[in-house]
């Protein structure tokens, strides 16, 4: 299960310490439900390629990851036919073993825009945090966990099946 609450932000946290920076990119297979690719590769790290199927939900849902071969990942990206999502990923350690995670999307796109994420434990643990209470207040103060069309497939659909130079060869 994934349990997670997410905001729009601006740029990195300051003053956080820095677990680890990670390149993705990531495509849809489908977004309902979502079906998804990603290529996930820190710093001097081989890459990890890895399909992920997701339930529909927005503070919780259940979550499917599995590791596959670059190989498999290569035709499932051509079967995709569109260009991934490239993401930076910062992770960052948050008091009580909790990590915020912070994303910078489609950089060198004028779409481009940054969102940050904390996974939760528990419903209750969620519902519970407070951004004031890890120092956060301003930088998280643009919750959007619970407003649909927030999410990486609904900017799929925007910038890559809608807003995309290109058509999906699978007529996705």
């Amino acid at each position: 299960m994934e349990i997670e609450r997410k905001w729009l932000v601006n740029g990195w946290p300051e003053d956080l310490p820095l677990l680890f920076e990670q390149h993705m990119e990531q495509g849809y297979i489908s977004v309902h439900p979502t079906v998804r690719i990603r290529l996930e590769q820190a710093a001097k790290e081989a890459p990890h390629y890895v399909l992920c199927f997701k339930s529909e939900g927005l503070l919780s849902r259940k979550e499917i990851e599995m590791e596959i071969p670059k190989d498999k990942f290569e035709d499932l990206k051509d079967l995709i036919g569109l260009p991934l999502i490239p993401k930076t990923r910062r992770t960052y350690q948050l008091p009580h073993d909790l990590r915020l995670e912070v994303n910078h999307v489609d950089a060198d796109s004028p779409d481009a825009f940054w969102y940050a994420e904390v996974e939760f434990p528990t419903e209750d643990a969620a519902r519970a945090f407070t951004p004031a209470e890890a120092g956060l207040s301003s930088y998280l103060s643009r919750e959007v966990t619970m407003q649909p069309g927030e999410s990486m497939g609904a900017f799929w659909i925007r910038t890559r099946l809608h807003g995309g130079e290109s058509t999906p060869k699978t007529g996705l």
